[in-house]
C-alpha cells in the first residue's frame, strides 16, 4: 500500500474502512460535472472497487490515494489515471471536501504526488483536464508549475450545455 507524508497532509492507499467516505464523495451531485459521473454508485460497487484498489498501478493503470490530515481524517482524494509505463505519463485529478478547500491541502497533496510520480514511478510527465470555469483547480495546477497547453472547445456536455476544457501538463526535465 502506498503511504506518503508531507508536512500538512498524508496520502495513503484506500482501505475497506474508506467505504463511507468514498460513497459520500462519489455520490456528491455537486462533483458529478467534474468527474463525469452520470449515475449514483452503490455501496456494493464501491466495496468491490475497494477490494481491487490495492492492485499494482502498472496492472490496473490507476491509483487513488486518500488525502488525510495528520490525525488520519479523510479530506479528499488524489488520483492517477491513464497510467502509461512505456511512455512514462499519467493523468492526475484531485478532489477535496468543501471544508478543506483553499487552505493549501490540495497543493501539499499535489506536490507530494508529483514527487512520487517522478521519483518512485519514473514518470516523465503528468497532465490534468480542467474545466474552463474551475478557477480553483486552474490556480492550483499553475501554482505548482503545470502549463496550460491547450483548450478543448465544447469538450464536456453536462446539464444541457457544452463547456470548454483546458489541458494542463507538467514535464519533469530532471532525469
Amino acid at each position: 500500500m502506498v503511504a506518503l507524508e508531507a508536512k500538512r497532509i498524508n496520502l495513503r492507499g484506500l482501505v475497506l474502512e474508506d467505504l463511507a467516505f468514498l460513497y459520500m464523495i462519489e455520490n456528491d451531485l455537486s462533483l458529478w460535472e467534474l468527474s463525469q459521473t452520470e449515475t449514483p454508485f452503490s455501496k456494493d460497487i464501491l466495496q468491490r472497487y475497494l477490494e481491487t484498489a490495492q492492485l499494482d498501478i502498472k496492472e490496473i493503470k490507476q491509483l487513488r490515494l486518500v488525502i488525510t490530515s495528520k490525525s488520519n481524517e479523510p479530506m479528499g482524494f488524489i488520483d492517477l489515471f491513464d497510467f502509461d509505463a512505456q511512455n512514462k505519463h499519467a493523468g492526475v485529478s484531485i478532489v477535496l471536501m468543501k471544508t478543506h478547500r483553499g487552505k493549501g491541502y490540495g497543493k501539499a497533496a499535489l506536490l507530494t504526488l508529483m514527487d512520487y510520480c517522478f521519483l518512485d514511478l519514473g514518470l516523465h510527465q503528468i497532465y490534468s483536464n480542467v474545466l474552463e470555469d474551475n478557477t480553483a483547480s486552474i490556480g492550483l495546477f499553475e501554482s505548482v508549475g503545470f502549463e496550460n497547453i491547450g483548450l478543448k472547445k465544447e469538450w464536456r456536455f453536462y446539464n444541457g450545455s457544452y463547456k470548454n476544457e483546458y489541458l494542463f501538463q507538467f514535464i519533469n526535465h530532471v532525469l
